[in-house]
């Protein structure tokens, strides 16, 4: 996650003493109701260099196992106004409208003769997965009776496409409401509905099939945004790789047995969710919602060739995204030097505000739109040429999965060099506030601050959350803590301490869920070490070696995993890895003491482990509601205030404002906002765009807050089209609240264009 300015610390000394003193003072906490219908194991990692298998285009195929596979697809799209974005912590980004609906993607792989061998595994159009979203879930599966009583904690995972580009509010922890002003239940049911639906569809869609694999490099779509600190682990272990960053993009393919055609693909790719940047205020799915809508369109296009089914879903799910960027033309100064920004630290003239990304259409004044859709584009075309390659291995063998929680707040293990050693407390270290080059911070933040707190301000601000004790300082050190987030429980509790840990396994091909986004380092060691111990404990044959993935973040957001070697350094991952220098070695040994419970042999589930808190009930919000709409004098929701010209060609923008009213009366899930038409020779007319179309966009102004009115203005990219020449024309859907509540759908028609 990025953050593009200090407001989080500051808001958190406000929090501290704006809620503590004022709200739950005089008001009490709220009451939330938001339910509207509803081991320590030592391991030893050993080289291996060749992680990724796959058969090589000359090779036959194996003979497939046979699986239940199912896939499922559902809207999640939230408040896209007056709601804070979540991912870059800047309180200024609040959502104006929305240019892609937003989606969670359901794939679920199971045994055909025992039901209690399956697992979910879940891509969000969202900044992660999150404790609060999945508990949501999880009773939501419940409720939905003893059919789906087969799906649970250890074998459901929820994951984020790590899109900066989404609704905030959602979240568990009090950290990352700050920005957003707290939780909002609109934001966090559209999420769980739409999840709980994919899953439905994926469940009631299972057929028996087949699951395949594949891989290959990806070019141009990341580069190591802190090469800095990934500089800094062992010259021995960086010569193992041609790159700083994984390229590889890992794909399954999911194959119905009845008539051989495809159904769906899930693949795992490294790229941060930060090509549309922070001073663009339209919601959408940033670059891997680009690359699922590009891929999912592609195949609906050319079913025959792709021999694929109806209702293909393609999951672009993320993978060790910590210090990764989509922005790869590298971090420049934009203080008129035309410089490189400084390796160390990421700053320009000793400030980090001037240092940013540049992605591939680098000076369009267009917040980073093109360069998303190109980013997300360079991903398609990878997942494309994977699937039309032969080099697809069949995964064969038994379906297993595990999850339990750890506290880590002090969880002592022994360390790879022998030595016992523990984690910490969550905490942030200085440079958390100096944000990244693709979101900078303010103030004098930097990365690369090791040492001691040269701010004396912000480390007074920090200890109003919790001062940090001796025990902790050095616990964290060569951390200098500005949050400790990991002791700081008033109102509620600020970061997790109690992290998940799960795996889920098919055959061969296992899956390492994640909770924080660990950077290319620390996600190569940690699937080599499951590697080695799935070879060495027989968990997966000799003969079929594995294939290991790491996704996420998933399940709880815990902010960053870094090696110990880049911990040190304190660049912004380093400062955000929460629970110490040995936090990426804690969730290795983790892991691996867990992993025997992936043998075929094994008859019991791993243990629950402590319970993490659950604040959805007493988390405060400050986000008000709608209060009413207004037309204004003489006019009517729906009526064209700018209407469209007569004729347009290709290439140009068309753009008709409507009389509005706000979008947060009826999220429209599963329908739209907007809809470009098309008449027919008969002279009916026929939907041909929507707000799942990129091209399209919708924004949405108040304009007077006393009269309730405001503006509807929607706009059609025809440059990005593959429509034909024709006449069209632009539909605009609504719903108006009136004073007292009662909700009132409308539409608006602008008038007709020919395009050519």
């Amino acid at each position: 996650m990025a953050r593009s300015h200090i407001a989080v610390a500051l808001g958190a000394s406000l929090l501290a003493a704006l809620i503590v003193s004022q709200l739950v003072a005089t008001l009490g906490f709220p009451h939330v109701d938001f339910w509207h219908g509803r081991l320590d194991q030592s391991y030893r990692a050993y080289e291996h260099t060749n992680l990724f298998r796959p058969k090589q285009a000359a090779d036959a195929v194996d003979d497939p196992s046979q699986y239940l596979i199912g896939v499922g697809k559902a809207d999640i799209t939230g408040p896209v106004v007056e709601l804070n974005l979540m991912g870059y912590a800047n309180t200024s980004q609040v959502g104006t409208g929305l240019r892609q609906r937003l989606y969670s993607r359901a794939f679920i792989v199971g045994s055909p003769s025992t039901p209690a061998e399956r697992f979910v595994y879940m891509v969000l159009d969202t900044q992660s997965g999150d404790t609060a979203i999945r508990n949501g879930i999880l009773e939501g599966l419940e409720a939905l009776g003893s059919e789906y009583s087969i799906y649970t904690r250890k074998n459901v995972a929820v994951t984020g496409t790590h899109s900066h580009a989404g609704p905030g509010a959602w979240l568990n922890y009090l950290l990352p409401q700050i920005t957003s002003l707290g939780f909002d239940k609109q934001s966090y049911q559209a999420i769980v509905d739409g999840a709980l639906l994919s899953i439905k569809r994926a469940h009631e869609g299972l057929t028996l099939g087949a699951v395949s694999s594949g891989s290959a490099k990806v070019n141009n779509a990341n580069i190591n945004r802190s090469l800095y600190a990934y500089l800094a682990n062992p010259a021995s272990e960086r010569a193992r790789y041609t790159d700083n960053v994984d390229k590889t993009m890992t794909v399954l393919k999911f194959t119905r047995a009845s008539d051989g055609k495809n159904i769906g693909i899930l693949n795992w790719f490294a790229v941060h969710g930060t090509s549309l940047l922070g001073n663009q205020t339209v919601v959408a799915a940033d670059n891997k919602g680009v690359a699922a809508y590009l891929f999912e369109q592609d195949i609906a296009t050319n079913a025959a060739s792709a021999n694929a089914a109806d209702g293909f879903v393609a999951g672009f799910s993320q993978a060790s995204v910590g210090d990764t960027t989509p922005n790869v033309n590298g971090a420049w100064c934009e203080d008129g030097s035309n410089q490189e920004c400084k390796l160390e630290d990421s700053t320009c003239g000793g400030k980090s505000q001037d240092c940013h990304g540049r992605g591939p259409f680098f000076g369009l004044n267009d917040g980073g739109v093109k360069s998303c859709y190109e980013i997300g584009k360079r991903q398609a075309d990878g997942a494309k040429s994977i699937y039309n390659s032969n080099g697809f291995t069949s995964i064969t063998g038994s379906v297993r999965s595990f999850h339990s929680f750890v506290d880590f707040s002090n969880f002592t293990f022994q360390h790879p060099n022998g030595t016992t050693v523990k984690t910490c407390p969550a905490a942030m270290g200085n440079s958390f506030a100096a944000g990244t080059s693709d979101g900078p911070g303010a103030f004098d933040f930097v990365q690369n601050d090791p040492g001691a707190p040269s701010n004396p301000f912000w480390n007074v601000v920090g200890g109003l959350i919790a001062h940090p004790g001796a025990a902790q300082i050095k616990c964290q050190q060569p951390k200098p803590i500005l949050l400790n987030v990991g002791e700081a429980k008033t109102p509620y509790d600020w970061s997790p301490n109690i992290v998940d840990i799960q795996v889920l396994r098919v055959g061969q091909f296992i899956i390492i869920v994640t909770p924080g986004e660990a950077t290319t380092m620390s996600g190569r060691r940690w699937r080599e070490a499951v590697y080695n111990k799935a070879v060495s404990s027989g968990i997966v044959s000799s003969s079929t070696p594995p294939i290991v993935v790491l996704g996420g973040p998933g399940n709880t957001y815990a902010h960053y995993i870094t090696t110990e070697e880049e911990y040190g350094i304190q660049r912004y991952e380093g400062a955000s890895t929460l629970h110490g220098p040995h936090t990426l070695n804690a969730y290795i040994n983790a892991t691996l003491g867990y992993l025997p419970y992936l043998a075929d042999s094994a008859r019991i589930s791993s243990p629950a482990g402590p319970t993490p808190p659950d604040n959805r009930n007493r988390s405060i919000s400050l986000i008000t509601g709608v209060v009413y709409d207004g037309a204004g004098i003489g006019s009517s929701f729906g009526k064209v205030l700018t209407d469209v010209s007569s004729t347009y060609t290709r290439g140009a923008k068309v753009v008709a404002i409507f009389q509005g009213a706000n979008p947060r009366n009826n999220l429209r899930l599963e329908g739209t906002f907007t809809a470009i038409e098309k008449q027919g020779s008969d002279g009916s007319w026929t939907q041909v765009r929507n707000d799942k179309d990129w091209e399209l966009v919708y924004e949405w102004k108040r304009v007077n807050g006393v009269t309730g009115t405001s503006s509807a203005t929607i706009t059609w990219d025809t440059s990005l089209t593959s429509l034909a020449a024709g006449l069209y024309r632009i539909k605009y859907y609504g719903d108006s609240k009136a004073v007292g509540g009662k909700i009132t759908a409308f539409t608006g028609t602008s008038g007709v264009f020919k395009l050519s």
